[in-house]
């Protein structure tokens, strides 16, 4: 036999649901599951991956000690690649009417306009332009967030870290 703990609230649930004095805590969930002694076990079901989200990865204490916007910036992008580097291609496709905002390398993000000032993000092999306000910043993060998953308000909390 195996012990478990339980919370009160689930042990007081239980115990409300006795028939009869000196009836087991099994014996009660049995009744309550449908579950008899002869009948076997259901499968274990295996675990769903893991969903890596940015948010076990990024805290505003890290990011408040970034310098700069920019260094921001760059540091939410390179948890946001960390986070989902098989998809993180998918950004390429994020761009401004007349600017690509994301590459592969400086060049092609310097071949796009004039003062571009394309930084890589750290750790990761991807480039973004960074001569834009804060406020395109944002938006960039907005649909950075967006393309990779994240619903609308996931989007804008990750923004606001900016």
């Amino acid at each position: 036999m195996k012990r478990i703990d339980i919370d009160d609230d689930l042990y007081a649930y239980i115990a409300s649901h006795t028939r009869e004095i000196g009836e087991s805590a099994s014996d009660i969930l049995r009744r309550l599951l449908d579950v008899d002694k002869t009948t076997e076990p259901a499968p274990v079901k295996p675990e769903k991956t893991k969903i890596d989200s940015v948010f076990n990865r990024l805290n505003e204490q890290d990011v408040r000690i970034q310098k700069s916007v920019v260094a921001r910036f760059l540091y939410i992008l390179s948890m946001l690649y960390k986070s989902h580097s098989d998809r993180f291609a998918d950004v390429l496709d994020i761009r401004g009417r007349d600017r690509q905002y994301f590459a592969r390398t400086e060049d092609a993000l310097l071949s796009t306009g004039n003062s571009t000032n394309p930084k890589q993000i750290p750790d990761a092999p991807y480039w973004v332009i960074t001569n834009t306000n804060t406020t395109k910043k944002k938006s960039m993060l907005t649909q950075v967030a967006k393309t990779l998953g994240y619903s609308s308000a996931d989007a804008e909390k990750i923004r606001d870290f900016l």
